[in-house]
């Protein structure tokens, strides 16, 4: 009973991080109209996003290491709220500035708690959870950019809008707190070794910036995609159908990984990144930008949870400072696709530069598979 209290606490704030992350994510063209940016400000603008997650590293591993996941959680998650109304409110880019530096601060601890206490209550369950737990991010998502759509058509203000969804995380953050997994602080592995790299953390690592290339891509730019290349007046819409096959391939990605295993996963993964992002950009119009984003999600939904699964099976790392380290390249991978893609679409046009992403996904299946030759006796198919 207390394992499903948990796990059901546990969702909420997984669904939390998803939302707020997606209400800000389809945000961005609003912000891009407000202060009258071009794509390369634009991407210098998202380039706050994964300096203040890098900066916030240390803190983020130290935290997980030295006290139970659920209170750097509960915290974090609170200023997050904080944050993403402040955003709404800014009045200049300064402090539009300051406020996305603290959301994005304060969202990457969220990340590394989140996934901490779900590979640490992972080991309690027999089946598979860590995809369902994700997929409930990716329904926050969902339900983040459905509600963005409805007030953008309805016309109510960024402002209002960010307030609604800060107050709600804020109360739902301090209702969960108490229910949360207790006592996972690490006694050993806590420590980053300093000196040759790890080749198994390597490998996931350089598989989770492949993906945040992808991932970071079409939370910044499927908007913009859809608004200025396909010429959508709802701009959401690419975003939303992203989201919906993320989530609805993460909720099976635990059945479907025991049946075919992880290796064949990351494979068929990778196609659908590289197959969703062609038609995207070959065929620009409504209806195969519909099904080439919806690839996309397909492709991007099992690796970040396989990975961090993998990753929690490190022989040399706590679970909390292995997920720290791969998390670190994921960060990083967001630190570089969505300003160079404001970047490259500056130089030449937005369809050309999203073959970044595909060049991204296209990469994730040779370095899958050097994971499974590295060490077999930490992985589980």
């Amino acid at each position: 009973m207390l394992q499903k209290i948990q796990r059901l606490n546990l969702s909420v704030f997984f669904f939390l991080s998803g939302f707020v992350f997606s209400t800000w994510a389809s945000r961005i063209p609003s912000i891009k109209t407000f202060y009258g940016l071009n794509d390369a400000e634009l991407g210098s603008l998202l380039f706050i996003m994964p300096i203040a997650s890098l900066v916030g590293l240390p803190f983020s591993g130290w935290l997980v290491s030295n006290y139970n996941s659920r209170i750097p959680l509960a915290i974090s998650l609170s200023v997050v709220s904080f944050a993403l109304t402040a955003i709404g409110f800014s009045t200049n880019i300064y402090q539009l500035c300051i406020a996305i530096f603290v959301f994005s601060f304060a969202l990457r601890i969220v990340n590394i708690s989140v996934n901490t206490q779900s590979v640490t209550l992972q080991k309690s369950h027999q089946k598979q959870i860590i995809g369902t737990l994700h997929g409930l991010w990716s329904v926050g998502g969902i339900s983040g950019v459905a509600l963005s759509t409805l007030l953008l058509s309805l016309k109510i203000s960024i402002n209002i809008h960010l307030l609604i969804v800060g107050l709600l995380t804020l109360i739902l953050t301090v209702i969960c707190y108490q229910r949360l997994l207790n006592n996972d602080k690490a006694t050993s592995g806590n420590k980053i070794i300093i000196g040759k790299p790890d080749p198994y953390i390597l490998s996931l690592g350089i598989i989770s910036f492949l993906t945040a290339i992808c991932e970071g891509g079409m939370f910044d730019w499927s908007g913009i995609y859809f608004k200025e290349v396909i010429k959508t007046p709802v701009f959401t819409y690419g975003y939303l159908v992203f989201m919906f096959f993320m989530a609805s391939v993460r909720f099976l990605s635990d059945k479907v990984i025991e049946k075919i295993g992880m290796q064949t996963n990351y494979v068929i993964s990778s196609v659908c990144i590289v197959c969703g992002i062609l038609i995207a950009v070959i065929f620009p119009n409504f209806w195969c930008g519909m099904l080439g984003f919806s690839l996309v999600g397909i492709g991007t939904a099992c690796i970040m949870p396989m990975n961090l699964a993998l990753a929690g099976k490190s022989q040399k790392y706590s679970p909390g400072m292995s997920i720290s380290i791969v998390t670190t390249y994921s960060i990083t991978g967001m630190l570089l696709g969505p300003p160079i893609i404001g970047y490259l679409s500056d130089a030449f046009n937005l369809r050309v530069s999203f073959i970044l992403l595909a060049i991204a996904g296209l990469l994730i299946t040779p370095i899958s598979k050097r994971i499974f030759k590295l060490s077999k006796s930490q992985i589980t198919p």
